[in-house]
């Protein structure tokens, strides 16, 4: 996206918004500038949405509250204040929030098909008996997962579908990379667990 503000000169000088680091693509779009909220919206949108996606698991509510995390980050852009943390963190914190009003106000939690989910995978070659297993144990990982706090939900999400670094993840869900490591560490080890029970 490009843009021609003037310069101090008075002449226009064109502007590269896929160029500018995301701490100026902020200050832009606090002085104004919807391109540059714009240029954010392009970066962030999917991880976003796959996110809530996975949160929600209903493509329907996931564009919902994707649409209000951006409207929100627009509304109160201005009151953005950079803490050392990327920009990301307030967007995905944004998500969080909704995400926990969402379950509190439907209070619900539904499963859906797995042919719905991402999860389900194109016809691999497999014998017929495989697939219907290799489904069977997808879903009911997925059920799992489900029933895990939101929290934990969250890094799994973070640290397998965003494939963020536990640096970024910590960053994100104000820890240290350590406290990050630790509750990864407990979070898969309890998935095992109740894997094997199911």
């Amino acid at each position: 996206m490009l843009s021609k503000p003037k310069g101090s000169n008075g002449r226009q000088q064109a502007i590269n918004y896929a160029d500018l680091t995301d701490d100026q693509a902020v200050e832009r779009a606090i002085q104004g500038d919807r391109l540059a909220f714009g240029e954010l919206y392009d970066r962030y949108v999917e991880r976003i949405y796959n996110y809530i996606y996975y949160r929600t698991s209903n493509h329907l509510d996931a564009e919902d509250l994707t649409e209000r995390v951006f409207l929100r980050a627009i509304r109160h852009i201005e009151n953005y204040e950079n803490r050392g943390l990327p920009f990301a963190a307030w967007l995905y914190r944004i998500a969080h929030n909704l995400v926990a009003n969402w379950y509190r106000d439907n209070s619900r939690r539904k499963d859906i098909p797995l042919e719905q989910t991402a999860y389900s995978l194109p016809y691999s070659g497999d014998l017929p008996e495989t697939a219907v297993l290799k489904n069977e144990s997808r879903e009911e990982l997925m059920r799992i997962i489900r029933r895990l706090p939101p929290e934990r939900q969250q890094l799994l999400i973070l640290k397998f579908v965003d494939q963020l670094t536990n640096a970024e993840i910590g960053q994100i869900m104000g820890r240290t990379e350590g406290a990050i490591k630790s509750l990864y560490h407990r979070t898969l080890l309890a998935l095992r667990d109740e894997f094997e029970k199911e």
